[in-house]
């Protein structure tokens, strides 16, 4: 996926930083990739203008208006819950493989086994690209990531899309700036699309989540000093749990980074109120603790809602609360966790060897 293609994203009635996270997240990192985005409700915009960040991508209202920027690539850039094709999008990606484009879906339902999409595919040439398919030979974990030479962190969260897998890459991109070896590993579709050698692990059968994050460890750890994780949903969220705790323990982390809005006070869908931020750090410790220690040594803030004089006064209010370097990454880098992982894990400077463990 890390070739350079021609992009239109496909986010109708939902593009949003918090909506359209796949969209969000290819446009601040792919932004050269990206030609225009699909929707009806913010058309005749530019993408800087309804999300506040990037260069000003065309937002269109319809197929025939982006398939006059020559794209050659449609993305599904929104994950809706339940990872099902909203109905009213199917003619809509029909209509893209007749005209060529290549289809790349990181939907639960994929699109390549669909009789229609598939022939529609075949006959205009396209390729379909299900970015949740996953291999069918992982095993079970069995703690083989505590032996890679690699310093190992994963991403954590006080809720589900909070960030994780931005906090990943802006730590991935600060150490390589740092002069270390840094490997992104992602563990879902948007990681995945962006870079990186991952698994999309929440299409895992339960058994093997954790097998898979210890394979995506192993995979990225040689010759790294980094293996940056992307972390997936949280440890409280009713929903989404289990794939957290899968990814802790089969990633056998040496360090974590909790990510956390500080401006949401409830779980995305409302179900329960996020606790105290020194709750979740214990509670992260606790869980990691009896295979693998694992403590947090810094805190990535989410702050897409904050101003810069917001996000640092939360930054000090955070560092505070926990006693722990705390940053915005994409407003201010994330350098300050990375030289926190360093210190804590007793890792020698980026030009030396990196350490055994």
């Amino acid at each position: 996926m890390s070739e350079r293609r021609r992009i239109v994203i496909l986010a109708e009635s939902r593009f949003s930083v918090i909506d359209a996270k796949t969209a969000t997240c290819v446009i601040r990192y792919r932004p050269d990739d990206v030609v225009a985005v699909l929707d009806s409700v913010t058309a005749g915009r530019t993408t800087d203008e309804v999300l506040g960040f990037g260069p000003p991508i065309p937002v269109v209202a319809t197929l025939e208006k982006a398939l006059k920027l020559a794209p050659d690539t449609l993305l599904i850039g929104v994950a809706p819950r339940g990872g099902s094709l909203p109905p009213a999008w199917r003619d809509l990606v029909r209509r893209a493989l007749d005209a060529g484009l290549d289809v790349v879906s990181g939907l639960h339902m994929f699109l390549g086994d669909d009789p229609e999409l598939a022939a529609a595919a075949r006959a205009s040439g396209a390729v379909i690209t299900d970015l949740r398919r996953v291999p069918d030979d992982i095993p079970v974990a069995s703690r083989k990531a505590a032996s890679v030479d690699a310093t190992v962190v994963l991403t954590v969260g006080t809720d589900c899309n909070v960030g994780k897998m931005t906090a990943s890459m802006e730590l991935t991109m600060a150490a390589r700036r740092m002069g270390y070896r840094a490997a992104f590993a992602p563990t879902g579709q948007t990681g995945l699309f962006l870079d990186g050698r991952g698994i999309v692990v929440d299409r895992m059968i339960a058994d093997f989540i954790a097998g898979a994050a210890e394979r995506i460890v192993l995979d990225n750890a040689p010759g790294m000093d980094f293996v940056f994780v992307e972390g997936q949903g949280s440890l409280l969220h009713p929903g989404y749990s289990g794939v957290t705790l899968g990814l802790l323990h089969g990633s056998m982390p040496d360090a974590l980074i909790l990510v956390h809005q500080p401006t949401r006070l409830r779980t995305l869908n409302d179900e329960i109120e996020i606790m105290p931020l020194p709750d979740w750090i214990e509670l992260h410790e606790r869980m990691a603790a009896y295979l693998s220690p694992s403590p947090v040594v810094g805190i990535a803030i989410n702050g897409w809602d904050l101003t810069e004089a917001e996000a640092r006064a939360w930054a000090e209010r955070i560092t505070a609360e926990t006693g722990l370097p705390a940053v915005d990454p994409v407003k201010f880098g994330a350098e300050l966790l990375v030289e926190s992982i360093a210190a804590a894990c007793g890792m020698p400077g980026p030009a030396a060897p990196a350490r055994a463990r």
